[in-house]
């Protein structure tokens, strides 16, 4: 298993390297995209807040592949997942197969890391 979490977690920082740093110096060419995805991505560019999906993706990429508060940079990816997750089930199919396979390496390496998480999962947290 180890091994395997050690794949999953340098696949899974490359990928958020390259789409993280993509987002600032745009080396992968897009084509116009038609419809609701074309006016979404638009939206989030003209609006500048692609800057910041691509920021967290470039910060939680560099902690997973140096191994350094992976379970902090594993936090940091669940809602950039659950966005790509969420656009290519409503706005473009065709981006599938990379989403469910980002998706099953975060899923692996939550796995290997979920000692971290147990306090989160608290029925009634006691406050100071």
């Amino acid at each position: 298993m180890k091994i395997v979490a050690l794949i999953a977690r340098i696949l899974l920082g490359l990928i958020f390297l390259v789409f993280g740093l993509n987002g600032f110096v745009g080396f992968i060419p897009m084509p116009p995209l038609p419809g609701v995805a074309g006016a979404f991505l638009g939206a989030l560019v003209s609006s500048h807040y692609l800057y910041l999906v691509c920021g967290v993706q470039l910060v939680a990429a560099v902690l997973v592949l140096i191994n350094r508060f992976v379970p902090l940079a594993l936090a940091m990816l669940a809602p950039v997942i659950a966005n790509i997750l969420t656009y290519h089930a409503t706005m473009q199919p065709i981006g599938w197969p990379l989403a469910l396979f980002t998706t099953a390496l975060w899923v692996i390496l939550m796995w290997r890391y979920r000692a971290y998480f147990t306090s989160l999962f608290v029925q009634k947290a006691v406050g100071n």
